[in-house]
C-alpha cells in the first residue's frame, strides 16, 4: 500500500508558489532529472518521448520547405567567434572552452558549440561557389552549451536540445522571405501541434540575436503572466557572409557575397507546454506530442471479460494510430487516475463490467476533466475525433485566458501595474535605448516585440512622440 501512495504525493499550488509547482511536476513526473554537472538536466524517457514528437512534426515542416538535415562539430575554434565582433561579444560570457585534450594543452582553445553560425559559415563557404549552388538551407538537431548562472529544467539549462536551420540566398529579399516564413512555420507549429497561442514580432536592437541585422521572436504567455521566448528567426543580411567569406559566381560573371538567415526552437518548447497547459493536477498535455494519448484503465479487472475487452480495446487504437497505454498494473484505479492525470494523458478511459455489459466506455478529458460516455464498438473513431476536440479546445482556451491579459499603458506607473498582475503591456515607445532601458530598471519588464500594426501617440516613458508600440512583460 505505501508503493501506492508514493505517486500521489502533493505539489506545490500553482498559484501560490508556481516556481515551485513547476519544479514539483517536471520531477514527479519524470521528465527529468538533475545532472551530476550544475545546470544540467538528464531528460528521461517521457520527457524525450515529448521532443521527439516535437521534432518529427517540425521536422516534416522543415523539409516541406526544402530544408535538409545535417550535422556539424560540436567543438568550433575560438579564432571562428573573432571574425564577427557583435557575435563574439553578445556569447562570450556564455561560451564553455576546452583548453586541454588527451592530457595536452591544445594550440588553439576550442569553443563548446553555443550557437553554429560560424562553424556552419566557414563550411558553407566552401561548398557555395556559384548562384547554381543557392538557395542552401540545412538544418540539424543537436545539443548546444550555454554557461547559465541560475537554471531551471527546459526553460534554462547549460546544456540544451534544440533544432538550429542555417539558410544562404543570393539576395536580401530572399534571405527576409526565408527569415518571416520559417517565423510562420513555428508560430503555426505551436499554436496546431503543442496548443499555444503565440505572439509573433520583430524585436529591438537591445533584444536581437548578437550579430543578426533583425530578430524576430514568438512569444507566449505562461500560467504566471511571464513571457517565453519560445523561438527566433534571425535575418543576418551579409554580416556572416562577410566574415565567412560566403561568396558566389552570380549569372551576370560577378562575384558577389550572400545573405543568410538562421532559426531555431529547443526543449524550451516543454517548459512551455507545462506553464501553459497545466494546472492543480499536474500536466496537461496537448495530444499531438503527448507520449501517451490515451490510457486504458480496467475496473474489476479480474471479473470475466474484462481483461479481455481492455486488450482487444487497446489493439484496436494502436491499429488506428493513437499512441495508447493500457494499465494493468496491480495498482487501485484510483491510483491509476492520479498517476494519468498528473503525467497529462489527454483522455483516460474506464472499462468495468456494467461498461462491457452496456457496451460503452466512460471517456475522462484532462483539459476539462469532463467525463462522457462512447459506444464500444467503433471507439476507435470516437477516441481520435475527441482527441481531435481537445486539441482544438486547448488552444481556444489557452488563446483566451492571454487576450483577457493582455492590457494598454500609458505611462510607466500603468506598465508597473499591468506585470504585477501578471498582464502582457501593449505602451509607447518612442525608439530610444535609453526609455527601453529604464522600463526594464524599473518594472523587470523587457521589450518582447513589437506591436505590429498598431500605433500609440506618446512614449510611456518620455512623453514624446511614440514611433512603436511595444509589447512589455516579465520573462523567463
Amino acid at each position: 500500500m505505501a508503493k501506492e501512495n508514493q505517486f500521489v504525493e502533493q505539489i506545490a499550488d500553482i498559484d501560490a508558489d508556481f516556481p515551485q509547482w513547476y519544479t514539483d511536476v517536471v520531477l514527479k513526473t519524470k521528465l527529468v532529472d538533475y545532472g551530476p554537472v550544475k545546470g544540467t538536466m538528464v531528460i528521461r524517457p517521457y520527457g524525450y518521448a515529448i521532443w521527439e514528437n516535437i521534432q518529427k512534426e517540425m521536422d516534416k515542416r522543415f523539409k516541406a520547405q526544402g530544408v535538409e538535415n545535417a550535422y556539424f562539430p560540436l567543438l568550433i575554434p575560438m579564432s571562428f567567434f573573432t571574425k564577427e565582433a557583435e557575435h563574439v561579444e553578445g556569447f562570450a560570457p556564455e561560451i564553455a572552452v576546452v583548453t586541454v585534450a588527451g592530457g595536452e594543452p591544445l594550440a588553439e582553445p576550442l569553443a563548446i558549440r553555443p550557437t553554429s553560425e560560424t562553424i556552419i559559415g566557414t563550411m558553407y563557404s566552401k561548398w557555395i561557389q556559384s548562384y547554381r549552388d543557392l538557395p542552401l538551407k540545412i538544418n540539424q538537431w543537436c545539443n548546444v552549451m550555454r554557461w547559465e548562472k541560475t537554471t531551471r529544467p527546459f526553460l534554462r539549462t547549460s546544456e540544451f536540445l534544440w533544432q538550429e536551420g542555417h539558410t544562404v540566398h543570393a539576395t536580401a529579399e530572399e534571405a527576409e522571405e526565408e527569415t518571416q516564413k520559417m517565423l510562420e512555420i513555428y508560430k503555426e507549429f505551436a499554436e496546431n501541434c503543442l496548443a499555444i497561442p503565440v505572439i509573433t514580432g520583430k524585436k529591438t536592437e537591445k533584444e536581437k540575436f548578437a550579430g543578426a541585422v533583425a530578430t524576430y521572436g514568438m512569444e507566449a504567455m505562461m500560467h504566471d503572466g511571464k513571457s517565453l521566448q519560445a523561438g527566433t528567426s534571425h535575418y543576418l543580411g551579409q554580416n556572416f557572409a562577410s566574415a565567412f567569406d560566403i561568396q558566389f559566381l552570380d549569372k551576370d560573371g560577378t562575384h558577389k557575397t550572400a545573405y543568410t538567415s538562421s532559426w531555431g526552437v529547443s526543449t524550451r518548447l516543454i517548459g512551455a507546454i507545462i506553464m501553459t497547459h497545466g494546472d492543480s493536477r499536474g500536466l496537461v498535455l496537448p495530444p499531438v506530442v503527448a507520449p501517451v494519448q490515451c490510457v486504458i484503465v480496467p475496473i474489476a479487472a479480474k471479473k470475466a471479460g474484462v481483461s479481455e475487452a481492455c486488450a482487444k480495446l487497446r489493439d484496436e487504437l494502436e491499429q488506428a494510430g493513437v499512441r495508447v497505454k493500457l494499465d494493468d498494473s496491480e495498482n487501485s484505479p484510483g491510483w491509476k487516475f492520479n498517476e494519468w492525470e498528473m503525467k497529462g494523458v489527454p483522455v483516460r478511459i474506464e472499462l468495468g463490467p456494467r461498461d462491457l455489459e452496456a457496451g460503452k466506455i466512460l471517456c475522462a478529458r484532462r483539459d476539462t476533466l469532463e467525463k462522457s460516455e462512447m459506444a464500444l464498438s467503433g471507439a476507435a473513431d470516437g477516441i481520435r475525433a475527441l482527441l481531435q476536440t481537445v486539441q482544438k479546445d486547448m488552444l481556444e482556451a489557452a488563446r483566451k485566458r492571454r487576450d483577457g491579459r493582455i492590457v494598454y499603458a500609458k505611462d510607466m506607473d500603468e506598465i508597473l501595474a499591468g506585470v504585477e498582475n501578471g498582464n502582457f503591456v501593449k505602451a509607447g515607445w518612442c525608439g530610444c535605448r535609453e526609455c527601453e532601458d529604464k522600463i526594464k530598471e524599473k518594472t523587470a519588464a523587457s521589450a518582447r516585440v513589437y506591436a505590429e500594426g498598431e500605433t500609440a501617440e506618446t512614449c510611456a516613458v518620455c512623453g514624446k512622440k511614440a514611433k512603436h508600440m511595444i509589447i512589455y512583460a516579465r520573462a523567463y
